[in-house]
């Protein structure tokens, strides 16, 4: 059995980056330009990834969850992934839709924080 590339893409996005959950965005691996390479050979997937800093400290969270979804693939026996040294990956690496949901969140939080400094003080 052959290993589909899309499908192991599809479930590397459905990891989501720690980093991007902690600003209310989630966005998957794929999405956040995180995954540099796929490489399949036979039932071995191996995944290298980008981190997003030198000082990533999400390496084994990445880890349990790239097992978990690339290895419950039919057709996959291993999983290997690989990480850089955090100095690679840029903002540039998102993809469109990425970007424009980090926007998106961002405009809102200034927003909900222009509110609240112009709100009235209700002093009781």
């Amino acid at each position: 059995m052959t290993v589909d590339r899309e499908l192991v893409e599809r479930r590397l996005d459905e990891v989501v980056d720690p980093c991007s959950a902690a600003n209310g965005t989630d966005l998957g691996l794929v999405e956040m330009g995180l995954v540099a390479d796929i490489e399949i050979e036979s039932a071995h997937v191996t995944v290298s990834l980008r981190l997003t800093s030198p000082f990533c400290m999400q390496i084994p969270y990445f880890v349990d969850e790239v097992e978990g979804k690339v290895g419950g693939l039919d057709g996959v026996s291993s999983v290997t992934l690989e990480t850089d040294q955090g100095m690679e990956w840029h903002q540039g690496m998102m993809a469109d839709s990425a970007r424009a949901r980090r926007e998106e969140r961002k405009a809102a939080r200034i927003e909900k924080l222009e509110a609240e400094s112009t709100a009235p003080v209700n002093e009781s």
